[in-house]
């Protein structure tokens, strides 16, 4: 398979997912790289400081950067960030002395938004696109994809979204019937592995081993939401 810079970091998350779902791994490598860049390189660019001032950040984004531990750089983006809200929402502003629902909209939007989420966004739609590419004309790749042992649920959704309509329909049908695969036969696994869990917690049971049940709350969670080990830890075995 010829191989296109585009292309490399989606063949690399699937080759390289194993148990995990290798659209979450695509995902969190995009955002490390922005949060990386917003609190590095990035960060004291006049056009990027405006978008940030205007959108501020999601809570997640905002307790990932504080881990991040540059309390510098997140200062002054929060300095200039609160300097603009000062501004719209005092008198004289959005916050006049004439109620209005211009304080409520501004809020609202707000709350709504998220640089790092839209950056993220931005690149990973192109990604999906991508692997529906690499599905519709590589053989390897649609091999690779028929042998993933978990894509999470939300992610199932997006690929088969990025799909429909854009590629011929028996395309489409292989990878409808491929990912449906992967998804049931994961589902099975867990929901099993979720009912031996629970029966382990019966002292009839206590002398069975746990099996692959010990972590399957933390898998259960990861598959019907998204998100790797690093945001919903395992218990391990």
């Amino acid at each position: 398979m010829r191989e296109r810079i585009y292309t490399i970091p989606v063949n690399e998350a699937f080759e390289q997912c194993g148990d995990g779902c290798p659209l979450c791994r695509l995902y969190e490598k995009l955002e490390d790289t922005e949060l990386d860049l917003i609190l590095g390189a990035s960060m004291m660019e006049p056009d990027v400081r405006q978008k940030t001032n205007e959108l501020g950040f999601c809570a997640a984004h905002y307790r990932r950067m504080f881990t991040m531990k540059n309390r510098l750089g997140m200062g002054l983006m929060l300095e200039s960030h609160l300097t603009k809200l000062q501004n719209e929402l005092t008198p004289g502003g959005v916050f006049s002395r004439d109620p209005s629902d211009k304080p409520i909209r501004r809020i609202s939007d707000l709350e709504g938004s998220c640089y790092v989420c839209d950056r993220i966004e931005e690149k990973f739609s192109k990604m999906l696109e991508t692997a529906v590419y690499l599905y519709q004309t590589e053989d390897a790749f649609r091999e690779t994809l028929k042998n993933t042992k978990m894509i999470c649920l939300p992610h199932c959704r997006r690929i088969l979204a990025a799909a429909s309509g854009n590629v011929p329909k028996k395309v489409y049908s292989d990878l409808f019937s491929d990912i449906s695969g992967i998804m049931l036969g994961y589902l099975n696994i867990l929901r099993e592995d979720v009912s031996w869990f629970c029966r382990k917690f019966d002292y009839r049971y206590d002398d069975q081993p746990w099996g692959n049940s010990r972590d399957s709350v933390e898998r259960s969670i990861r598959f019907l939401t998204g998100g790797s080990e690093r945001t919903i830890p395992g218990s391990g075995k």
